[in-house]
């Protein structure tokens, strides 16, 4: 029984030691750069305790210690920084329907490398997941030696299953049912199984972690692509609803029997303000959607059709603060580049929608984090099971990773 005792005690400290690890690597990664104090006052232990963490850090070649740079706190000389080094790093996929981003994204949220290219017309799961690995090549073509692979995350615009990543559906590619996580896997072989997300949820993801929700617990974050999804946190943690479905707003009913949606419903509200509804708008030809973003550069002001679309994004905002009472909405995707064109339309909807105490609690606004915050949530995701447990998850990590992709 004593000898029982002893070892339950050691796994015990061992398992608190290893949580301790991953929430200080947490802490750095999320900040970049921090002070040991900081990391100190945050975690709630002693200073011998976070310096032994730090130094567990280093020898695992996830963090470094620098010189002070940020304010002193309390009494004493300035604590040592901790910052984040990129030796440990995970793959980012954004899947779009009209294109396709991969970036190499190291700790602290750094982008080391990206490359774009096409999805297939047709959309065809084994061709994007082909795609996708060729453009992983190119990405980790100057990989540090030494550096580790330890996650890939994708975002998908279509409803994805938790358990196990299959895409019930994802209408705007064609996708029913499709199991992609695998799709991928059986591809990337020794580097090991991706992890899916919803591209509008991991948006919200990195809005509040790194973009302009970061302090806010109650965020909206609006996908607006071909398709147009949500990403909602309410109280600091991600809306999931029962089987993790939660947010496809695109979908509201919104004109009784208007136009056809790729869903098979009619008169969802992202036909009238997702790209195609946009591109009628502009004149940007229908088989160039494509570049809707350049066509949109190109707009000084808007014409009475794209306020249109404007007035139908205002109302159905409208809809979402009254139902959410979110302290942020963001706008991403075409959106972000349309609403500077359509601020007074969307704003004179709001007023007339809106209820008036909500209303005056929210802020609508741009991505903090620019084009870039599903491939963040992306990354974000992927990193997850390093911050969990940096130990176990280095021991499985991938270091030949050109190797691994060259099948």
């Amino acid at each position: 029984m004593a000898t029982a005792g002893r070892s339950g005690v050691g796994t015990n400290q061992e398992d608190v030691r290893r949580h301790n690890l991953g929430t200080a690597l947490g802490h750095v990664h999320r900040a970049g750069r921090i002070s040991r104090a900081e990391l100190t006052a945050r975690m709630g232990l002693n200073r011998s305790t976070i310096a032994g963490l730090v130094t567990e850090l280093e020898s695992l070649g996830l963090a470094d210690q620098a010189k002070p740079s940020g304010t002193r706190i309390g009494a004493g000389r300035p604590s040592v920084d901790v910052k984040a080094r990129t030796g440990a790093y995970v793959l980012a996929v954004d899947l779009r329907v009209d294109g396709l981003t991969v970036a190499r994204v190291g700790l602290g949220g750094v982008i080391r490398s990206r490359a774009t290219g096409p999805v297939p017309p047709d959309h065809d799961p084994d061709a994007i997941a082909a795609s996708v690995v060729d453009l992983m090549r190119l990405v980790v073509r100057d990989v540090e030696p030494g550096a580790a692979l330890v996650g890939v995350g994708l975002g998908v615009p279509g409803i994805i299953r938790g358990d196990d990543g299959l895409v019930r559906l994802a209408p705007n590619l064609g996708w029913r049912d499709v199991p992609f996580t695998k799709i991928l896997a059986e591809r990337l072989g020794p580097i090991g199984m991706p992890v899916l997300g919803n591209d509008a949820d991991l948006g919200a993801l990195a809005e509040h972690l790194r973009g302009a929700g970061v302090g806010v617990d109650d965020l909206v974050y609006l996908s607006g692509e071909v398709g147009v999804g949500a990403g909602v946190i309410v109280g600091g943690r991600k809306l999931e609803g029962a089987g993790g479905y939660a947010g496809e707003i695109g979908h509201l009913p919104f004109i009784p029997d208007g136009k056809l949606c790729h869903c098979g419903a009619r008169g969802c509200w992202e036909t009238e303000i997702g790209a195609p509804a946009i591109a009628l708008a502009i004149g940007c030809p229908a088989d160039q959607v494509g570049a809707l973003g350049e066509f949109l550069e190109g707009v000084h002001e808007a014409t009475p059709d794209l306020r249109i679309v404007g007035r139908h994004l205002g109302r159905g905002l409208a809809g979402a603060v009254n139902l959410l009472n979110p302290r942020v909405i963001v706008l991403g995707g075409y959106l972000r580049s349309l609403f500077p064109l359509v601020r007074e339309d969307v704003d004179a909807e709001l007023a007339v929608h809106a209820l008036t105490a909500p209303r005056e609690q929210v802020l609508v606004t741009l991505p903090g984090l620019g084009g870039d915050s599903v491939l963040h949530g992306a990354a974000e995701l992927a990193f997850e099971p390093l911050l969990a447990d940096p130990v176990g998850r280095l021991a499985t990590a991938c270091l030949d990773v050109e190797a691994a992709l060259a099948g």
